[in-house]
């Protein structure tokens, strides 16, 4: 594996001192996910400090680790980076990484859909040319700058993710990616308890623009309402070009036709005019939409558009987040749909219109398993009630929620689709698993911290515990 930081190329990105030399092959912050011939970086976390596992890194294999205090267990000779402070040695290191790079770089944000998007971009611009992307949901002030870190030299195209639920938090992340090709997937009612209005998130989101390069572009949902507001943004922040994309006539990545089925979507596409026919493997017409995005991007990035569409038909459901899973269940099977990594009010009608399109067994039944939307503030009790809705057009049967918010659904389920409410997953399981039987269908979501994955986890053990001879699909 080629080294991506020698001992004297990261000392002089980060102003410290190197104690031996050293040649490293990747970049890492957790030793639990560290490789041999990582350089690994000591931050100080909210429950752990990285210096107390200096050490073990080492141990581990690690070429060479950055710290901002002595370690007195090490020897002398350990090949240690010190610098003044280790957060700020990582965005050093990450701005170097991204000023030595040729790549054309992609930012993506939204209210929804970066991550997924992030990834398909991955698969689309990797038929042009070698394509780097951030792992997993690594967004925010750290993971931005890691993800720098580790973009190869020889990249072609390079793909960030970048969160937010504060003003100002993209701003600071987007000047150190420095994006040639700003992508904003939608704007919707996400984090509202840290705003005034779903207008102020769309500016929150726009701050992507503010570290475009020259001669930029943005890629925008042009069906969203709040398109002309992103559009008028990126414009004043320097973009000199914008592609919407969407059902909108007007959009350059335009939907002409979708089929939609209980495993994908079958889509037709006019990219800034020219025709393009691929398969989206993940079901949901969102999918639909950040296939509409990426093949934008890819136009923007200068990317083959016709490999592109057809590299998305290698897509899959991340964990999470869309994932189906096929259970050994009483004789039969269960399918359970884990969309358990995060949820929002678009991200909850976008899953139950995933679980519509579901094909439960002969005389079998969907069923919601909803935790808590979190962060929306003063509009949490009616956005929660407002899932009445999507819930009946899915045809929902039965529902299971939890968490203290969802109170406001359960007061205006019909009784016949009331499976009952609960503080806790765990509570929640005896009656889950008395209700279901093989042929159900099950989506199970909610925000993170409410921890819906526990009923995905615990649906999974009581499968294997059963089922030991029958593995999991």
């Amino acid at each position: 594996m080629p080294a991506l930081w020698s001992a004297a190329e990261a000392g002089a990105a980060t102003g410290g001192s190197n104690l031996t030399d050293w040649s490293a092959t990747g970049v890492s912050i957790d030793t639990r996910s560290l490789a041999a011939g990582d350089f690994f970086i000591a931050l100080h976390g909210p429950n752990h400090d990285g210096h107390a596992f200096v050490a073990a890194a080492l141990d581990q294999g690690a070429a060479a680790a950055m710290v901002d205090r002595e370690i007195p267990q090490l020897p002398t000779s350990s090949p240690l980076l010190q610098v003044a402070d280790t957060l700020a040695g990582l965005a050093a290191l990450g701005a170097a990484g991204r000023n030595r790079s040729r790549a054309r770089i992609v930012a993506v944000t939204g209210s929804v859909g970066k991550t997924g998007t992030k990834e398909a971009l991955r698969l689309a611009l990797a038929c042009s040319g070698p394509t780097y992307a951030s792992a997993g949901g690594f967004n925010n002030h750290w993971g931005a700058p890691l993800s720098l870190a580790r973009l190869p030299p020889d990249a072609c195209y390079g793909v960030f993710e970048l969160g937010m639920n504060h003003p100002g938090e993209i701003a600071a992340l987007t000047r150190l990616v420095r994006p040639h090709i700003a992508v904003i997937t939608t704007v919707e009612p996400a984090h509202l308890g840290f705003f005034p209005s779903v207008e102020a998130i769309a500016d929150a989101k726009a701050e992507v623009f503010f570290g475009l390069e020259p001669g930029g572009i943005a890629v925008l949902n042009r069906d969203n309402p709040h398109y002309a507001r992103l559009a008028a943004a990126a414009r004043r922040a320097g973009a000199v070009e914008i592609l919407g994309f969407g059902a909108h006539r007007e959009a350059l990545a335009r939907l002409i036709d979708c089929v939609l089925d209980s495993r994908g979507s079958t889509v037709e596409a006019a990219v800034c005019g020219r025709i393009v026919r691929f398969r989206v493997p993940v079901p949901g017409r969102h999918w639909v939409m950040n296939a509409l995005a990426v093949l934008a991007a890819a136009q923007a990035a200068g990317a083959a558009v016709d490999r592109a569409a057809a590299a998305l038909a290698q897509l899959e459901a991340l964990p999470g987040r869309g994932r189906r899973h096929e259970l050994a269940w009483r004789g039969g099977t269960l399918t359970v749909i884990d969309e358990s990594y995060n949820a929002s009010p678009a991200a909850m009608r976008a899953a139950l219109g995933v679980l519509a399109a579901a094909e439960p067994g002969a005389g079998a039944r969907r069923v919601a398993v909803l935790g808590d939307m979190l962060e929306l503030g003063d509009e949490s009790e009616r956005l929660h009630r407002e899932l009445a809705e999507p819930l009946s057009a899915a045809k929902v049967d039965r529902v299971f929620l939890i968490g203290e918010a969802m109170a406001a659904l359960d007061e205006v389920l019909p009784e016949e689709n009331r499976g009952g409410l609960w503080r806790m997953p765990e509570e929640a399981m005896p009656a889950l698993l008395r209700f279901l039987e093989p042929g159900d269908v099950v989506t199970v979501k909610g925000s993170r911290s409410v921890r819906v994955s526990r009923v995905m986890e615990l649906l999974r053990a009581q499968s294997a515990r059963h089922n030991p001879c029958r593995p999991e699909t």
